[in-house]
């Protein structure tokens, strides 16, 4: 299927029904391509300043206000073993739980359908990185992305943040 870009979650349909297709929030981390369930994305903007938290792990990059609401930035380019080819430019706010976190990626990201025929686990791909925060493997542009395990990736930044003393 084509792809649409995502402006805000307001626009987006709701996630079909079928179990053979998943919609995905498609991110450009570095050279890499990676995928959000679409159902955990809340919506993506280009944070107009950021304010960086004192005693914080790296990977937030500090805080923004998105219509009042106060969103930590994280960059994970470094956790996901990404190199840093650009300065992240926009926002993917996603939903763990009550919390929200926004995610830095480099280009406004896409819409895309994915279906389980497209889908396979990363042990399929010995060539693919592996790493706990990656579910799924599946294949753009000729090549294998990754879908990344959202829980498990902002479990990651939480337990690294209350570890750090403020």
């Amino acid at each position: 299927m084509g792809e649409l870009p995502l402006l805000h979650s307001d626009s987006i349909p709701e996630q079909p029904k079928s179990t053979d297709a998943l919609r995905v929030c498609l991110i450009k981390l570095g050279q890499e391509r990676f995928a959000i369930d679409l159902r955990q994305v809340r919506e993506v903007f280009e944070p107009e300043s950021v304010t960086p938290v004192p005693g914080m792990p790296d990977v937030l990059v500090g805080v923004t206000n998105l219509r009042g609401t106060i969103i930590p930035l994280a960059d994970v380019r470094r956790a996901l073993g990404v190199s840093a080819s650009a300065m992240p430019k926009y926002a993917v706010v996603v939903r763990h739980g009550t919390h929200q976190v926004g995610i830095l990626v480099e280009d406004v990201p896409t819409i895309r359908i994915i279906h389980s025929h497209d889908l396979m686990a990363p042990s399929a791909y010995p060539t693919a990185k592996r790493h706990p925060m990656i579910s799924l493997l599946f294949k753009t542009e000729s090549k294998p992305s990754a879908i990344l395990e959202m829980s498990r990736l902002l479990s990651s930044i939480e337990e690294t943040a209350t570890g750090q003393s403020l």
